[in-house]
């Protein structure tokens, strides 16, 4: 067997454990196949089995180096890579024939100093749309055809549900509830959630327009076009050929999923681009939900009813990754702050308190 054969017939197997026992998702199995193969890049293709102090080393450096595109590759993507290899180190140096010949004092310097660490895993703010700006781009959408209404109540929709655009693009129309305004992200009838977890979200009524475009669609596919509960909330769009042939038109929508969320974010840009504004990817709109949401919580148990309706376990995901503030916010928070009061007589929530405590006593464990 050849070197290369025997490196992947290995690698194989370790995916195959990180989707069978670890339960990991498709994605992250992408990106770790691919951080491996970076490796075998590196030290062209020599085994894995002569694996070293010296070659981590210089596979950091390496890809530190490395560009893409005429472009620096950004330490967070470093980062990733080094973590996913190292993980795979880790786990081949426990595995037959490779026990004596990988140590795991050489896999440690699989480790990126500390100062590119904090740089790499730091919270960054996300730019994202705000409530003014989706009602503009909804606004601008003219009601004319199925398609145009389409667009418009899923643009409603990526603000008003804060969903993730995987579950949005696998939504079936049977798992809203328009009369309680509730989502059943139920990866059983197919929704694709993160971990396969089961959401119940309650639409978030910043605007009573928005709501209703959703509703209004969601009202339509199923008393007009009779739909069924297993066909998608957002279908994609129905091309036919005309002129014999020659030309494809859309003519409205058809009761199929999207394969991806890719039409999701071409939607967004033809949009954006036709009514002259800023462009932004599906997932700003879920920063976008936590944020104005965050805005009316005046107490803990509101900022975790928060936090769950987007189907975070922890109360600290959504405030420290989704709730990063950018600088001229806060500026303006802390602009507006009373610093005159005796902070003693400060009237706070008592569970807020509670919360800050629980927080403080997170930071630094990884959860």
């Amino acid at each position: 067997m050849s070197i290369r054969s025997k490196n992947e017939k290995i690698k194989r197997k370790y995916l195959k454990w990180l989707r069978e026992a670890e339960g990991l998702s498709e994605a992250t199995i992408t990106g770790v196949e691919r951080a491996v193969g970076l490796y075998e890049e590196y030290s062209q293709d020599q085994d894995f089995a002569s694996f070293s102090q010296k070659k981590a080393v210089g596979f950091k450096l390496w890809l530190q180096e490395r560009s893409r595109g005429g472009a620096t590759v950004s330490i967070t993507t470093v980062y990733n890579q080094i973590r996913y290899v190292k993980a795979f180190f880790t786990w081949l140096a426990g595995q037959p024939g490779y026990k004596s010949r990988i140590g795991l004092d050489a896999v440690s310097y699989l480790t990126l100093e500390r100062k590119k660490v904090r740089e790499a895993t730091a919270a960054k703010p996300v730019k994202f749309p705000s409530l003014e700006y989706v009602r503009q781009l909804t606004d601008s959408i003219k009601p004319s055809t199925e398609v145009a209404r389409r667009d418009r109540a899923l643009i409603a929709f990526l603000l008003v549900s804060g969903m993730r655009d995987q579950a949005v693009a696998s939504l079936p129309l049977g798992c809203f509830d328009r009369e309680a305004l509730v989502v059943h992200q139920d990866p059983k009838r197919g929704v694709s959630t993160k971990f396969s977890k089961s959401i119940r979200t309650l639409l978030f009524n910043f605007d009573g327009k928005l709501t209703q475009y959703v509703v209004s669609w969601a009202e339509y596919l199923e008393t007009v076009r009779l739909f069924s509960p297993a066909d998608p909330l957002f279908p994609r769009s129905r091309v036919e050929q005309r002129d014999g042939g020659l030309t494809f038109t859309v003519t409205g929508v058809e009761p199929v999923f999207w394969k991806s969320t890719n039409s999701i974010r071409k939607i967004l840009r033809e949009r954006a681009i036709v009514a002259g504004l800023e462009c932004f990817n599906p997932h700003a709109f879920r920063h976008a939900a936590v944020h104005i949401a965050m805005k009316f919580c005046t107490s803990a148990e509101q900022m975790k009813a928060v936090s769950q309706n987007l189907g975070h376990e922890h109360i600290a995901t959504t405030v420290m990754t989704y709730g990063t503030l950018d600088s001229s916010r806060v500026q303006e928070v802390v602009g507006r702050m009373d610093f005159s009061t005796d902070p003693s007589k400060v009237n706070r929530d008592k569970t807020l308190d509670a919360a800050i405590r629980a927080l403080t006593s997170l930071k630094g464990t990884g959860k």
